[in-house]
């Protein structure tokens, strides 16, 4: 079992930069697949950013690369989402995810894929 809790959001003009965090309790945390995914209202939670257990592999949407840059402290049980050159899109509620589970070949962008999830965490970018 794993709790996550988000935190780092708020409001910030288009071009700022924020910095998300997601603590995570529980043991095994270093052996998760760790996620951040985005939902705008009235739009469906889409992915941002995804990393790999050992932190060798990172993920990306298109929208955000080289723009946000996903890391993780696994002695800290916390994972991060830098967010640079921020734009009024970007405006979301973010939540962060863990998985369990192995899937061959995934880079991991589906909810259906994580089984834990964070509250989310309010970004407002003005423009």
């Amino acid at each position: 079992q794993v709790q996550l809790v988000e935190s780092g959001g708020g409001l910030v003009q288009a071009g700022g930069s924020l910095r998300l965090s997601c603590a995570a309790s529980g043991r095994t945390f270093s052996s998760y697949v760790m996620g951040w995914f985005r939902q705008a209202p009235g739009k469906e939670r889409e992915f941002v950013a995804a990393i790999s257990w050992p932190g060798r592999s990172r993920t990306y949407a298109d929208s955000v690369k080289g723009r946000f840059s996903i890391s993780r402290d696994n002695a800290k049980n916390t994972l991060y989402l830098q967010m640079n050159n921020l734009k009024p899109e970007d405006t979301a509620v973010y939540y962060c995810a863990g998985s369990s589970e192995y899937y061959s070949g995934s880079t991991y962008p589906w909810p259906s894929e994580y089984d834990y999830w964070g509250q989310g965490t309010q970004v407002t970018v003005s423009s």
